[in-house]
């Protein structure tokens, strides 16, 4: 297997769960000039990462991969333990980072794109910082009493949530006296599996 990321993108979970299920595998860093080349393209028309090679597979999109990276070592149990119930609440809570709490970031990370306006530009990453605040303190509210986001074991969902709370952190998002993320996150930070991605990408 072979994956394409960018340093601290959300291609880090996937590398993170790369290094989780330990078996073989190479990546390719990118930089960003390179996303819209014609090699690249051929890969993902899309021009983002993550992207993943697996024999005659190209896969893209950040949750698909998880999951297929999850089915590579079932004993795991990333995608929970096996019941439809525990499969449901870590595809709830990957889907809410992905397609919600992500989402939200594109607007904090790219307002350019939607508007030229430079003073709307700042209201509108000013709206998206106060969404991504009530968006992790549902997070930090689903993490009560427990390690990880659905449960007591670490799921695909758990790279995913760590990787976004990294860009809160750099961005300076309101988090305040959410101790429960705050815990997950150091949790996070100690794991082996997370501490040799980081090395990798030079993080």
């Amino acid at each position: 297997m072979k994956l394409y990321y960018m340093p601290g993108a959300c291609s880090l979970a996937a590398h993170i769960v790369l290094e989780w299920i330990g078996q073989p595998y190479d990546t390719r860093k990118l930089a960003r000039d390179e996303l819209k080349q014609p090699e690249f393209l051929q890969i993902n028309p899309l021009g983002a990462v993550p992207a993943l090679v697996d024999g005659d597979l190209a896969l893209t999109q950040n949750a698909a991969i998880l999951e297929y990276l999850a089915e590579q070592a079932p004993q795991l149990k990333l995608l929970g333990d096996g019941s439809a119930r525990s499969r449901a609440e870590v595809r709830r809570w990957l889907g809410f980072i992905n397609s919600d709490l992500h989402r939200t970031f594109s607007l904090l990370f790219g307002a350019q794109r939607f508007l030229s306006d430079e003073a709307a530009q700042d209201e509108l990453r000013a709206s998206a910082a106060a969404m991504l605040s009530k968006q992790f303190g549902l997070l930090d509210r689903q993490l009560a009493g427990q390690d990880y986001l659905a449960g007591t074991a670490p799921s695909i969902a758990d790279p995913y949530l760590y990787v976004v709370t990294r860009w809160a952190r750099a961005k300076n998002i309101d988090l305040s006296g959410m101790d429960n993320l705050a815990a997950f996150f150091d949790r996070m930070e100690r794991d082996p599996g997370v501490q040799a991605a980081l090395k990798a990408e030079g993080l």
